[in-house]
């Protein structure tokens, strides 16, 4: 089993069955993006609790599926609770950092430590920025240890997770 079928398969047990089955469904037809809305939806209408971690791999597959501009709100209100490991959190309101010709905005951090992933973004012409992310960068405190393009988005997560302490200060681009 992949470890998108294995994420899938524990976000659908959070389901109750009709809608975890459809969930699944979705997954199994390529309809990636509307099985996360059903997931974000359910989640909100049965009053689901989800821990952090859980909050913040939703939100980095519907990145990857390229729904999270979209899901983002609702996902936010979704309740709090539920079991988790507690390697990840979703940061909801942060300030962009304009670094031309980008816009850097920081996106998920590991609550034990000082590191996050950010999403990057291109800035542009009127000065917002573009709406989906062209790549991630983990940082340490304020010292970046990482540059992942979209097609690594999981890889920057488990780095994210891994152990505190385990990356050196040196930039891996």
């Amino acid at each position: 089993m992949t470890d998108e079928a294995a994420r899938w398969d524990r976000y659908a047990t959070l389901l109750p069955p009709a809608e975890a089955q459809e969930f699944t469904d979705c997954r199994q037809i390529g309809e990636q993006e509307a099985g996360l809305d059903l997931l974000v939806t359910t989640l909100l209408k049965h009053r689901v609790p989800i821990s952090d971690t859980t909050r913040a791999e939703i939100a980095v597959a519907a990145e990857e599926w390229g729904v999270w501009g979209t899901l983002a709100p609702d996902l936010g209100r979704c309740v709090d609770g539920g079991p988790g490991d507690g390697s990840l959190k979703l940061i909801e309101q942060a300030d962009a950092v304009r670094a031309d010709p980008f816009v850097v905005v920081p996106w998920l951090a590991c609550p034990r430590c000082d590191r996050t992933l950010a999403r990057m973004h291109h800035r542009e012409g009127w000065g917002d920025h573009s709406l989906g992310a062209i790549r991630y960068v983990l940082s340490d405190g304020d010292a970046p240890v990482g540059l992942f393009d979209r097609e690594t988005l999981w890889d920057a997560v488990t780095e994210l997770r891994s152990p505190c302490g385990r990356f050196a200060r040196e930039p891996r681009y």
